[in-house]
């Protein structure tokens, strides 16, 4: 017996954030066969989004990109990791947008709180993966386990907190009834 197919198309060449969306439709969908590419997607925001408003633009540009592509794929997913200073300091997260021919749902991510020489350091054009790079004498975090793994003593990566997200995310697409307009 052959499994149905769903075809996703992300926006993003990151191996984290492709594996994070193949895990999260995986345990969404369990009886389909997961097909998973990934695909450069401008996002037409900053490098570093610094505002809770431009990373959620950031993940929605990128998914109209995809759905616009040209590509065929029953779904169209981005990711986008930014941060924002709130009244309780600076905070790293991420904004998901999951599209398919009918509706698009938006999350977000649980929030990380930065050390304030990290958001400094921000502040000055610079982007949070090359910033703990320095800090933590690693190389090219963000396709390991982001800032979430190096602040959490890898307690919490970046793709376990971005699976988690993405199959909130979902919700809408797992109960359509319930969210049609």
């Amino acid at each position: 017996m052959s499994l149905e197919k769903i075809k996703i198309l992300v926006a993003s060449l990151n191996p984290v954030k492709i594996k994070a969306v193949n895990n999260a439709f995986a345990t969404a969908f369990v009886n389909n066969e997961i097909d998973c590419k990934g695909i450069h997607a401008p996002s037409g925001v900053s490098e570093q989004p610094m505002t809770a408003f431009e990373t959620r633009e950031g993940a929605i540009n990128r998914a109209q990109f995809c759905k616009k592509s040209g590509v065929v794929a029953d779904y169209y997913v981005a990711l986008e990791g930014g941060i924002d200073l709130t009244p309780d300091g600076p905070m790293t997260f991420a904004y998901f947008a999951i599209m398919d021919s009918q509706q698009q749902s938006i999350g977000r991510s649980a929030s990380l709180p930065l050390p304030h020489c990290v958001y400094q350091s921000l502040q000055s054009g610079k982007e949070l993966g090359d910033v703990m790079d320095e800090l933590f004498n690693t190389t090219n975090v963000k396709q390991k386990g982001g800032a979430i793994g190096l602040l959490t003593n890898n307690n919490a990566t970046r793709e376990s907190i971005y699976t988690q997200a993405l199959l909130l995310a979902l919700a809408p697409f797992l109960n359509p009834n319930l969210f049609k307009k």
